[in-house]
């Protein structure tokens, strides 16, 4: 069992240092990965009727009210936590795929994945802030269509010599984008949400899936669902990267609770990061290294 971090550069976490000493701090004792979320724009609460599916409220937890908090770039936050380490993966959780252009999102993981050696897990989605897609010029009724094909083309991107592509939302004649990334033929590409179609996502066009804030009984669910979709899709469920994050679906957290994620094939679960104190930090990661980290590589 493979134990990931949530997050880094976001809030107080923003902070460079603070980066720097989770990144370090969470692969010295253990952690497999880390992961940075995504929003470009943000508003007060009182601006968004959007439904952020991870609260009772509907407004995003952690964050100040007047949609001020500091988010850095996902890409820019992992590239200088690659700098700060050796061997603890670096993912997106998750990049806002129809927010960017494809082929430079193409660049811009490729890029990552030859700075950090190949630690890249490519974490997407579609996005739920429907006036942040607004803000940036995306229909949101057309945001999983064109995450769908987005990635397709980063697909040809990554592993052609001279890739084209014509499609709905994006079409380039053949094209030189280099470098390639390191992991061949791509990072892997895990898709966030729980929906009936995110779930089809993460199996028919992705390497896996990243569920959020999902509980053992929503997670046996979700992957008996995979299951059927990737039999009738003719895919290999087995070869399927499956992640989740409990949040705040399993509140004690236990060895135990992670035997079951991982009875029901679930190979990567990510933790809350509890602080982003720098006086505490160290002491929250080697207490979460001692009695789950580590214990759930025996697993």
């Amino acid at each position: 069992m493979k134990i990931g971090l949530f997050s880094i550069g976001a809030g107080r976490a923003a902070q460079p240092e603070i980066v720097a000493q989770l990144a370090s701090k969470a692969e010295e004792v253990g952690f497999e990965s880390i992961f940075a979320p995504e929003h470009t724009v943000l508003f007060p609460a009182a601006a968004y009727t959007s439904v952020y599916p991870y609260s009772e409220d509907g407004k995003i937890g952690g964050l100040r009210p007047e949609g001020d908090t500091n988010l850095l770039d996902p890409f820019l936050a992992l590239t200088w936590a690659a700098a700060h380490t050796r061997t603890i993966r670096l993912g997106t959780g998750i990049c806002l795929v129809p927010q960017r252009n494809p082929l430079i999102l193409a660049k811009e993981v490729a890029s990552l994945d030859v700075l950090s050696a190949g630690r890249v897990i490519f974490g997407v989605g579609i996005g739920w802030l429907k006036e942040e897609l607004r803000a940036l010029g995306i229909a949101p009724a057309h945001r999983a269509a064109r995450t769908r094909e987005y990635v397709q083309a980063m697909q040809v991107l990554w592993t052609k010599e001279d890739p084209h592509f014509t499609g709905r939302f994006c079409s380039f004649p053949p094209v030189k984008l280099h470098p390639k990334p390191v992991q061949r033929p791509y990072p892997p590409i895990l898709f966030g949400g729980e929906s009936e179609p995110a779930l089809r996502r993460a199996v028919e066009v992705g390497n896996g899936w990243l569920g959020f804030n999902v509980s053992v009984q929503e997670t046996a669910q979700a992957i008996q669902r995979m299951r059927a979709l990737a039999a009738a899709a003719g895919r290999d469920f087995a070869a399927l990267d499956i992640s989740i994050g409990p949040y705040n679906k399993e509140p004690n957290l236990s060895l135990e609770t992670l035997q079951r994620y991982r009875d029901l094939g679930v190979q990567r679960v990510v933790l809350m990061n509890t602080t982003n104190n720098p006086e505490r930090i160290d002491a929250a990661l080697e207490h979460l290294g001692n009695t789950l980290v580590q214990p759930a590589l025996a697993l």
